[in-house]
């Protein structure tokens, strides 16, 4: 009774429903949509509401499908949602557009997570179907072995080595939404075990990092928006949706609709309690892996550590440095906590704003001389000299707590020789110091910004500013500290600006600094670090062992195991 009344009161701190009622109101919310979408007719057919209207409708959508694995999902949860609703002509005509249209597979991890989940259900929805009434031209016998062949590998993959497209901004919804489907509609219960405990392992994995229900540090794919207004995106409606925090967005998000309008398993309680307790620092750490690696590489998933430091007021992310996703990766940053993040950029970073063919070829297998003209077409930015989205090979990242450390030591012919770093509009003080750090405040959160070389200011559309250094040998000091630790901004500028530091250049960069936690910090570019000791989870709150493919969570008292060492295919 406690417990429950603890989740409560967290909730209603953060002015949200209790768990069913956020699900309701995102069901309730779409059926009310006249757009004439999948998504509508879902809702309508979830509500047991206008089954005519739902299957005149369908009819006209299945004329033309389009969208690969993004028609796929959605029509599968009306098939499994139509429980006698639909007109025999709208089921028939569902069902034919399984033979009749080819969906592209796709060529990331998101892409074959939809496609074989929602294969995997329609080959068991209908049965014992031969090969000439599917597109794929396989029995449905044959169609729903490969479908489970490859959720199990891609199960075992992800609780071992950790996910390619690891903890994504937008594609978050993209992993809840299948699994949320599986424990929903999977008849085999070893399936539906499994997808309960891998919707609880990338929960934790999210909830962790999590400020206010904003998802904050290092990520594999973010977005051009995103990147600079935190709340802006999918993660933050799942925040809601999920445990309570922070703002959905307006109308709710496609993919959290599609997880509500499933299963919508809801999180344990001690995961909630993980993504909502901020009354102590902690310091999180994590194994992740690069994405599938073509070319230029030994190894096909290179490890991927990520570091993140959390606080009430504040939260420090970084990984390792390299390019370790392509075009979309978000290295690091620091993020601040607002009473109201809509509309507002809260958070600083910088970067290489890398382009090259190389990095295309290392993770697609496409001919070189279109590769960045393909990408360009849907990434529009990944080939601009003032992006503020992309890995490097060139930037490499130390992080202690709330200090940071960014290192850059870019080749002569690099497309973009520069480094870009981003100041929002939305600071409370912002000052070039004669020290040569820049010092700013952005919430109950004070900032100092030390570039290593020479910079000048350039006006960022949307609100905010951009420090452009055309130097080679380059980096950033980042140190946080809480307003509250502080008599006055005066006192925490004297005091950063006291800290020791050293910094050579050449031959590459390197820096000695004593950070204001006291911790005595050397850093050097191209020098091998040993990262034998990382984990695939280890906080306070959560913890793993390699190899484990078991998850212990812990809160207080409470405690969880996800285990996922008996799934098949290992």
């Amino acid at each position: 009774m406690r417990i429950a009344l603890l989740v409560l009161l967290g909730a209603m701190a953060y002015g949200a429903p209790p768990f069913p009622d956020r699900v309701k109101q995102v069901i309730e919310t779409n059926a009310r949509l006249e757009n004439g979408s999948y998504q509508t007719i879902a809702a309508r057919l979830a509500l047991r509401r206008d089954p005519e209207w739902c299957s005149r409708l369908l009819l006209e959508l299945l004329r033309e499908p389009t969208g690969d694995m993004f028609w796929m999902f959605p029509v599968t949860a009306i098939a499994y949602l139509d429980r006698g609703q639909l007109t025999p002509e709208a089921r028939t005509s569902l069902r034919g557009a399984w033979k009749t249209y080819m969906p592209y597979r796709g060529d990331t991890e998101n892409h074959w997570l939809l496609y074989y989940s929602t294969l995997y259900l329609m080959a068991q929805k209908y049965p014992n179907e031969p090969g000439e009434s599917w597109f794929t031209g396989k029995t449905s016998r044959e169609n729903f072995a490969e479908a489970e062949s490859y959720l199990y590998h891609w199960m075992n993959l992800t609780v071992t080595a950790g996910q390619g497209e690891y903890d994504c901004t937008h594609y978050l919804g993209v992993y809840v939404l299948p699994l949320s489907y599986l424990a929903a509609w999977a008849e085999d219960p070893r399936m539906r075990s499994a997808a309960e405990r891998m919707l609880e392992w990338i929960m934790a994995d999210f909830a962790v990092e999590t400020l206010d229900g904003l998802y904050v540090g290092a990520h594999a794919r973010t977005d051009d928006v995103q990147v600079l207004e935190k709340w802006n995106g999918v993660s933050s409606d799942l925040a809601w949706i999920l445990f309570g925090t922070g703002y959905p967005l307006p109308g709710f998000s496609y993919y959290g609709f599609f997880y509500c309008v499933a299963r919508a398993y809801e999180p344990p309680e001690v995961i909630v309690r993980i993504a909502t307790d901020r009354s102590a620092p902690y310091t999180h750490r994590e194994m992740k892996r690069t994405r599938h690696r073509w070319r230029f590489n030994d190894v096909r998933n290179g490890p991927v550590y990520k570091t993140t430091y959390m606080t009430r007021d504040y939260a420090v992310g970084s990984d390792q440095g390299g390019i370790l996703q392509p075009i979309q990766q978000h290295r690091w940053d620091v993020t601040w906590a607002l009473e109201d993040p809509r509309g507002k950029r809260n958070t600083i970073f910088s970067l290489h704003p890398n382009s090259s063919v190389h990095e295309l070829q290392t993770y697609f297998t496409g001919m070189p001389d279109f590769l960045t003209e393909a990408v360009v077409r849907s990434k529009k930015s990944y080939d601009s000299p003032d992006k503020f989205l992309g890995g490097s090979p060139y930037e490499e990242v130390m992080q202690d707590r709330d200090t940071l450390i960014a290192l850059y030591n870019i080749p002569e012919g690099a497309r973009f020789p520069h480094i870009n770093g981003f100041f929002p509009e939305d600071l409370d003080r912002f000052e070039e110091h004669a020290s040569g750090w820049i010092f700013a405040q952005g919430g109950r959160a004070y900032i100092a910004y030390r570039p290593l070389a020479p910079y000048t200011w350039a006006v960022v559309a949307g609100g905010g500013r951009r420090l452009v250094s055309p130097h080679l040998r380059n980096g950033t000091i980042l140190q946080v500290a809480a307003v509250s630790e502080f008599a006055s901004f005066e006192e925490f500028k004297a005091k950063v600006a006291a800290l020791p530091l050293e910094v050579r250049m050449a031959p590459v960069p390197s820096v000695h600094f004593r950070s204001l936690r006291g911790a005595a910090l050397s850093f050097t570019f191209g020098q091998a670090r040993d990262f034998r000791a990382w984990k695939p989870f280890d906080s306070p709150f959560m913890e793993s062992e390699r190899g484990s493919r078991r998850l212990t969570l812990r809160h207080g008292a409470l405690r969880r195991v996800v285990d996922l060492s008996d799934l098949p295919g290992r």
